[in-house]
C-alpha cells in the first residue's frame, strides 16, 4: 500500500517561489495571514537526508522568507519550525505571531483564546498579503 504525500504535489497551494530544489507557498489560513511554508521538492523526511550543500540552500530559503515576513507583516514574534509528524516530507513552517492572535502565546494548534484578535486586526494583516507576496518574490529573485 502506498501512502499519498500531499507535499509531493508541486502545484498544490499558492506557490510564490519554485526552484528545482524547493518551493515557497503562502498558506491559506484566515487566522494567520502571512503563514508560509518552505517545502523541499524531493520526498525526504529529515534535514540530515540532504547533503550539506542542500541543507544550506534550504535554510537560506527559510531565512529569506523569514526576513520578508518580518519586514512586511511586522509580527511580535516569528514561529519557525520543522514539524512533519503527520506528513513525513521535509518542510518548514513560518508563522507570524501577534500578542492578539487566536492562540498567543501558545502554539497555533492549541485551544483558541476567547480574547483573540478582533476582525479589524485580521483584516489589516490580510491587506498586507499582496505586499508580502511581492516582497517574497523579490527576495528570492536576488
Amino acid at each position: 500500500m502506498s501512502i499519498v504525500c500531499e507535499l509531493c504535489d508541486a502545484s498544490a497551494g499558492d506557490v510564490l517561489v519554485s526552484t528545482d530544489q524547493l518551493r515557497v507557498i503562502l498558506v491559506d489560513d484566515a487566522n494567520y495571514p502571512g503563514f508560509c511554508r518552505v517545502i523541499w521538492n524531493a520526498h525526504v523526511k529529515e534535514m540530515t537526508d540532504l547533503s550539506a550543500d542542500d541543507r544550506n540552500v534550504f535554510m537560506q530559503a527559510v531565512w529569506k522568507l523569514e526576513a520578508a515576513i518580518r519586514a512586511v507583516m511586522q509580527p511580535h514574534k516569528m514561529n519557525v519550525a520543522s514539524l512533519g509528524n503527520m506528513v513525513p516530507h521535509l518542510h518548514w513552517h513560518l508563522i507570524p505571531r501577534y500578542t492578539d492572535d487566536a492562540h498567543f502565546p501558545n502554539p497555533i494548534w492549541a485551544a483558541a483564546r476567547s480574547d483573540a484578535a478582533d476582525q479589524s486586526a485580521l483584516d489589516a494583516r490580510r491587506n498586507l498579503l499582496p505586499q508580502l507576496r511581492q516582497t517574497i518574490i523579490s527576495n528570492f529573485a536576488s
